[in-house]
C-alpha cells in the first residue's frame, strides 16, 4: 500500500492536525509505504499562472511547474485529503492543488476522435480517504450541498479505479466540539481507516468513459 496523504491547514495546532496524526497512526500500524503533502508548510503556490493556464493541454509540458506532485500521484495506490471545510467547500490552498495537479494525461484524458468525453486518468488509485472538520451542523452542510465533498468523493473518486474503495469522516459543528466528542471523531477516524486499509484492492482495469 503507498498512500499520499494531502494534508491542509495553516496552523499546526489545529484538531486537523490531530486528524492527520491519527491517519498516519492506522498507516504506520498497516506498514504502509506514506508520503505526506503538507501544502501550507511547504508554501504551496495555488494559483495557476497565465503561462500554466496557456499550457494546459500541452502534456507533458504541462508537468513542468508541479513535478514534483505529479510524480508523487504516479507513485501512490491510495490517495487521502485532509482539510477543513470552509464555506461548504474546499480551501483555496486544496483547490489550488487540484486546479495545478489534476492535469490532462495526469489525472484524466481529453476527448478525441475515438472518445466523446474526457476518461479517467488516476485509475492506479484503488483507495481514496477524505477527512475534514466543518464548522456547520450535518443537515446544514447537507441542505447547501456538500461541493467539498462532491469534489473529492465523487468529481476526483470519477478518475480512479472504477471499483474504488472510498471512506469519508467529518467533524460537523467543529466550534462546539468538546474533548469528548473530538476523542470520539478521532476513533471514528480510526475506524474508517482500519476499514480503507483493510479493502481489497480491484485489479486494475482499462481506462473507461465518463459520463457524459
Amino acid at each position: 500500500m503507498r498512500a499520499l496523504v494531502i494534508y491542509c491547514h495553516p496552523r499546526p495546532d489545529s484538531f486537523t492536525a490531530a486528524v492527520r496524526d491519527a491517519v498516519l497512526e492506522r498507516l504506520a500500524t498497516a506498514r504502509a509505504e506514506v508520503r505526506v503533502v503538507d501544502l501550507y508548510a511547504r508554501g504551496f503556490a495555488p494559483l495557476m499562472s497565465a503561462a500554466e493556464h496557456a499550457g494546459y493541454l500541452d502534456s507533458p509540458a504541462n508537468r513542468a511547474p508541479v513535478a514534483e506532485d505529479v510524480e508523487h500521484l504516479g507513485w501512490a495506490d491510495t490517495l487521502i485529503f485532509v482539510y477543513p471545510t470552509w464555506w461548504y467547500g474546499l480551501p483555496a490552498m486544496l483547490k489550488g492543488w487540484l486546479d495545478r495537479v489534476l492535469l490532462p494525461d495526469v489525472a484524466f484524458l481529453m476527448p478525441g476522435p475515438e472518445h466523446k468525453t474526457i476518461r479517467p486518468g488516476l485509475t492506479h488509485i484503488t483507495r481514496l480517504g477524505v477527512f475534514t472538520t466543518c464548522g456547520a451542523s450535518r443537515w446544514l452542510t447537507r441542505f447547501v450541498g456538500a461541493p467539498g465533498k462532491r469534489t473529492l468523493m465523487r468529481g476526483v473518486g470519477l478518475i480512479c479505479a472504477p471499483r474504488l474503495r472510498k471512506v469519508f469522516a467529518a467533524q460537523y459543528r467543529m466550534d462546539a466540539a468538546t474533548p469528548a466528542s473530538r476523542a470520539r471523531h478521532l476513533a471514528r477516524v480510526r475506524r474508517k481507516m482500519d476499514r480503507l486499509i483493510a479493502a481489497r484492492a480491484p485489479a486494475p482495469t482499462p481506462h473507461r468513459e465518463m459520463p457524459a
